[in-house]
């Protein structure tokens, strides 16, 4: 959509779009698709019709565990259990409502990526709190790892670095340093999976029914596939020393999948099947109907995440993006792929203004502490809490501050905070069009900070593209329904969603000129360059 085609007036560099959707069935407005969506603070269970309205959610959060610095946990029991407390809240609403349980057609799950659990074959039980994808524990392996035979080649295989971001590197720092997790893999009892996978094991049913599996955009994020196959790697096994008999991996399904996944065995909804599964990321490029190459979105989370459709074909990026699966759907239906650049701090900077500053009483707040002044006034604040991700992967930078000075307010603080992110998603932007050759001429936003005004109007000024907020921001749960939905057959083609969530859209327009646009981008490069080296080599841990 380009902004002349638009009918609103322009206010404030913002439109209002009141498009017209083509009426749905009455039978399809009765159809309904549960979508759990796993994150990395919370968990929700949403319900959305066959129009992609969202008619029920619930939403718990859950303990975050930082027991050294850089390092970051969860309880995988916690995790389980607030699913199953999101489900039946959300499922008491939505018969509340009067509406009925036999009308909810399937189940979709999408989760936080790379955060990794492991567990016992014999019991079911976790042998370790999972390590949650920011964790930066492994930096010593990295740089380990980075000198032995073959590591050169290895991207080339899988579409990511070797950093502490994939799984596979919690998986080496778990065999290497906790003792009930090296017996069981000389045991042979070892099991291994991504969030996604605990949940649907626990799911349907822990052990009774063993099911272990993951979905293709889960399991490119473990560093164990080949990108071209879609399947387990036997040279990054090798890399990684890895024995299949004594480790168990979960088998790789498509995305939508009408028996793969199982059925919840247990709560209101017993015995709905799980037809679709996909990482959170993934899930908001499919919620955002990112279905055509050179389509992206950007999800405002606790990390920030930009992915761009480059179609069936992988492509191995040479300036510090990922290469990944989008998306599939299975059947006769080919993967899809994408780059990705990911952010490791973006939701997070806002808690840690709001947790450990005390600037603010609440994160929603943020935006109102950061207009009480019109701009950074010179501060600059590189949040690398766990070093920088794309497109930059500096492992060894810190979260720091410049440009401090006696004129320094709270608020200009909070403004360079939430800017880091929309710097951040400049820098991953150009590396998007040196890698495909193309510029974006539209970026579409979701996720909790794209709530705020105020940071989508600075992401537009920033990257100089207007910046396309939807009124229903819940599209990574909405990805996650339509996977499943597709399985089930609410939708059978894609052309059936092209009206799903496109009313009362936002359009923020850049405001600045270029020129300035480029100044104030110039210094936060300098700021990056200047936080380099902040761990020293002999605390790499």
């Amino acid at each position: 959509m380009t902004s002349s085609s638009l009918p609103s007036a322009q206010r404030d560099g913002k439109i209002s779009i009141a498009s017209s959707s083509e009426s749905r069935t009455k039978s399809q407005q009765n159809r309904y698709i549960g979508s759990i969506d796993q994150g990395t603070t919370s968990t929700r269970f949403l319900i959305f019709n066959g129009s992609g309205v969202l008619v029920a959610s619930h939403q718990v959060e859950f303990k975050q565990m930082y027991p050294h610095p850089g390092w970051m946990e969860q309880d995988p029991i916690e995790i389980v259990e607030s699913v199953h407390t999101c489900i039946e809240e959300a499922t008491k609403s939505f018969t509340k409502m009067g509406k009925s349980i036999e009308n909810i057609q399937a189940i979709g799950i999408t989760s936080q990526r790379e955060t990794t659990v492991v567990w016992d074959h014999a019991t079911g039980k976790p042998l370790y709190n999972a390590i949650a994808w920011p964790d930066t524990r492994t930096q010593s392996i990295v740089h380990e790892l980075k000198e032995r035979k073959g590591a050169d080649h290895l991207q080339y295989i899988c579409g990511l670095p070797l950093s502490t971001y994939p799984s596979a590197l919690k998986l080496t720092w778990l065999l290497r340093n906790v003792e009930g997790v090296q017996q069981a893999y000389d045991a042979g009892q070892l099991m291994f999976g991504t969030v996604d996978t605990w949940l649907l094991y626990n799911l349907n049913g822990g052990k009774d029914r063993n099911v272990h599996i993951t979905d293709t955009t889960n399991a490119s994020r473990t560093m164990l596939v080949d990108l071209h196959t879609l399947e387990y790697s036997s040279e990054v096994l090798g890399f990684f020393q890895l024995d299949l008999q004594k480790i168990t991996l979960p088998r790789i399904a498509p995305c939508s999948d009408a028996e793969a996944f199982g059925s919840l065995a247990s709560g209101v909804l017993k015995g709905k099947k799980i037809t679709g599964c996909l990482g959170d990321q993934s899930a908001a490029l499919v919620g955002q109907l990112g279905f055509e190459p050179g389509m992206a979105k950007n999800t405002y989370g606790t990390g920030c995440f930009l992915l761009y459709n480059v179609g069936e074909v992988p492509v191995m990026s040479t300036h510090g993006l990922l290469a990944t699966v989008a998306y599939h759907f299975g059947g006769k239906r080919k993967p899809v792929y994408a780059l990705e650049g990911s952010i490791a701090v973006a939701g997070s900077a806002v808690k840690y203004v709001v947790n450990n500053l005390k600037f603010v009483e609440s994160s929603d707040k943020m935006s109102d502490c950061a207009a009480t002044v019109e701009d950074n006034g010179g501060c600059y604040f590189v949040t690398a809490f766990s070093g920088l991700f794309a497109p930059y992967w500096i492992d060894d930078a810190r979260g720091t501050m410049f440009g401090i000075t006696q004129y320094t307010q709270q608020g200009h603080i909070a403004r360079a905070a939430m800017e880091a992110t929309c710097f951040q998603t400049k820098a991953i932007l150009d590396a998007m069009e040196k890698d495909s050759g193309h510029k974006l001429s539209e970026l579409a936003v979701d996720g909790g900070m794209s709530n705020s005004d105020l940071c989508m109007q600075t992401q537009a000024d920033i990257i100089n593209i207007p910046v396309d907020r939807p009124l229903m921001r819940e599209t990574t749960a909405l990805g996650a329904a339509i996977v499943a939905g597709f399985a089930v057959g609410v939708w059978t083609e894609f052309e059936e969603l092209k009206e799903i969530n496109k009313e009362d859209r936002t359009i923020f327009k850049p405001q600045i000129s270029q020129e300035a646009s480029d100044k104030t981008y110039a210094r936060w490069t300098k700021a990056v360059e200047m936080s380099k080296g902040w761990l020293d080599t002999d605390t790499k841990s």
